[in-house]
């Protein structure tokens, strides 16, 4: 085991911040600060960008254009009201910046998971204030703004450590070809908000399970497994991302596949497994995520289980892998989505309420996991664990781990499913 230290810019909030509507009609407003945003009290006219869609028709993709905003006043103070939707909130604001605003209020998008009170990160830090809001505040404001002046004071106040120090915890087999090694994956950070018990206390204890049976089992992979455990999840993906980049020129080829395991103990859970072949969603994982997949949900199917497809978004530590081409999997049992009737026919619970209650809240506790559904996912976590360690053949149809030499394994994404033995 070796602890691979690295060095981020932590993010706090010092108090609560907060989002007044001065004028017309004084209305406080429950308003979160985003990751990274900079400290500062803003009293200013609200100006919506220009591609505002209430109630969204389709994605939203307000903000994500510099000619989304009308440029801000050089002499008075002015804060931008930009919807959820499409780009990052980072491309948000930082256009915003370019236009020369002084503060930033994003607020959710409106489709149904996209309502509550906004919360997320900006990636890196900013030196104006970006405020969340609930779609609903949002909309009321643009209304008000399609009125006549709005002018809002905005408070933020944050601490930044450009230079905060955290660890990568990584635990490799002692047998198995090097040049053969994938890597088993979950985070052990949490948002300053919340202990973080199902996000991510439930993905890294699945994975120290499973490292101490087989240890304990004493089951000789014929691939390198390596157990991570990764830091910085919530500022970015800062961990895995730090790992693949100093792998990336001597040894990332020698990582031929990644398992995912964020969030797998929702107390109103779906068994989501990462759609790999982008058969059901956009966009597909590199070639041989979808073989990943397959030993997913054919474990199910023999246990008798549903299992539903979630897409690569991007939000979680399998994304600098499959950034860099390597095949990706993993399970995830849902956090602020919303359970459809379907979902709750299929696997009970609470149709209409998100998956987790409390993702990123303080009640993440103990008493937030579902225990039937943590103890499914394990088990197949363990499954496709072992399945890759001592697979004989690999993702493609020559029994290769890769593609030949020289081709892009970032192309074929739709590659014909092989068999995994």
């Amino acid at each position: 085991m070796r602890e691979q230290t690295f060095t981020f810019p932590f993010f706090r909030d010092l108090s609560d911040p907060s989002l007044d509507q001065v004028s017309p009609d004084p209305t406080s407003y429950e308003t979160t600060t985003l990751t990274y945003s900079g400290a500062g009290d803003v009293t200013g006219a609200l100006v919506p960008t220009n591609d505002v869609e209430i109630p969204p028709q389709t994605a939203s993709t307000s903000g994500c254009e510099a000619a989304d905003f009308e440029p801000a006043s050089s002499s008075d103070p002015e804060i931008a009201l930009i919807q959820r939707g499409t780009c990052t909130f980072e491309q948000k604001a930082a256009n915003a910046e370019a236009a020369g605003y002084d503060a930033v209020v994003i607020f959710n998008e409106g489709q149904a998971g996209r309502t509550d009170l906004l919360a997320g990160t900006l990636g890196r830090p900013f030196d104006l204030p970006v405020l969340g809001l609930s779609f609903a505040d949002g909309e009321s404001l643009y209304e008000a703004t399609q009125a006549g002046e709005v002018v809002v004071r905005a408070v933020a106040d944050t601490e930044t450590d450009l230079n905060a120090e955290t660890s990568n915890i990584l635990a490799t087999s002692r047998t198995g070809n090097p040049d053969k090694t994938f890597v088993v994956g979950a985070h052990l950070d949490s948002v300053v908000e919340g202990p973080g018990i199902n996000h991510n206390g439930s993905g890294s204890a699945a994975i120290l399970e499973i490292a101490e049976e087989m240890a304990e089992l004493d089951r000789a992979p014929r691939q390198r497994v390596r157990f991570a455990f990764w830091g910085a999840e919530e500022a970015g993906l800062l961990g895995s991302e730090h790992y693949v980049d100093s792998i990336f020129n001597r040894n990332l080829g020698r990582i031929f596949a990644n398992l995912n395991f964020d969030m797998v103990g929702s107390p109103n859970y779906v068994r989501f497994v990462y759609d790999g072949d982008g058969s059901d969603t956009d966009p597909a994982g590199p070639a041989g995520s979808g073989q990943i997949e397959d030993v997913f949900t054919n474990y199910f199917a023999g246990q008798g289980l549903a299992s539903d497809p979630t897409p690569f978004s991007g939000r979680s530590d399998y994304g600098p892998f499959i950034a860099v081409g390597i095949p990706a999997g993993g399970l995830f049992t849902g956090a602020e989505g919303i359970k459809t009737e379907e979902q709750a026919e299929m696997y009970g619970g609470d149709a209409g309420v998100a998956y987790d209650p409390c993702y990123h809240q303080a009640c993440d506790t103990i008493g937030n996991v579902n225990l039937q559904g943590l103890s499914a996912m394990s088990d197949a976590a363990a499954h496709a664990t072992l399945t890759l360690a001592r697979s004989r053949s690999g993702f493609f149809d020559d029994g290769s781990f890769r593609t030949a030499e020289g081709t892009d394994v970032r192309e074929g994404h739709r590659h014909h499913h092989g068999r995994i033995r």
